[in-house]
């Protein structure tokens, strides 16, 4: 881990312990190739460990720089297969305008949520959640899964066999994935390759078509 984050660290597990475990703490490194979790507390939240990859959201701030207008994202919605819906929230780690971290935490308000429900219905009203208009953050444990989601999100489809999808598709799914910022991940092109029945020149020939 970059030295420059090495404090984070006490954040992380301060944070962790000082909200409760309904709160996942995450940093990760964006000085490594791969912006890959080094330090995480509470994280039966969305089952992730120490080395798991970017989310999409993530992907997303960095592709589209959002850490030069701003220094956090509040309130956004994430999505865990383990809890369901999530409050998500991103700071991001700056040094001399570069960006080298992010502080992100996950707040299961699942419970309190059913709560609040079952006292509306007591009531004969309802609500419905807010939203940030900024998407769904999806976790995931390894770079195969990111792009998994990431390829049935353009397809509609999870698992789609690649010799059901012509040039044109492959193309706008890669063209996709690089606006998505997949391609910041280590290992990305090959991964994508082989989830689309292709060779990595040919990825590589995609994406510099984008270019």
């Amino acid at each position: 881990m970059d030295a420059r984050l090495e404090p984070y660290r006490v954040v992380v597990s301060f944070l962790g312990e000082a909200l409760g475990p309904d709160y996942e703490v995450v940093l990760h490194d964006l000085t490594s190739e791969d912006g890959t979790i080094v330090a995480i507390v509470n994280n039966h939240i969305s089952g992730r460990t120490e080395g798991a990859p970017l989310s999409n959201m993530a992907l997303r701030f960095i592709q589209e720089r959002m850490y030069e207008k701003q220094d956090y994202l509040a309130g956004y919605q994430g999505a865990s297969q383990a809890k369901g819906r999530l409050r998500s929230s991103t700071m991001f780690i700056k040094d001399n305008g570069q960006l080298i971290g992010m502080l992100c935490i996950n707040f299961d308000a699942g419970k309190y949520s059913r709560i609040a429900q079952e006292l509306l219905a007591l009531c004969g009203a309802h609500t419905e959640p807010s939203s940030t208009g900024i998407g769904v953050e999806n976790f995931v444990s390894s770079l195969p899964d990111a792009v998994q989601n990431a390829i049935a999100e353009v397809t509609g489809s999870a698992g789609l066999p690649p010799d059901r999808l012509t040039m044109e598709e492959k193309i706008r799914i890669v063209e996709s994935l690089h606006h998505a910022g997949i391609f910041y991940m280590k290992g990305a092109v090959s991964e994508v390759a082989a989830q689309l029945g292709s060779s990595e020149a040919t990825i590589y020939r995609y994406l510099s078509k984008l270019k």
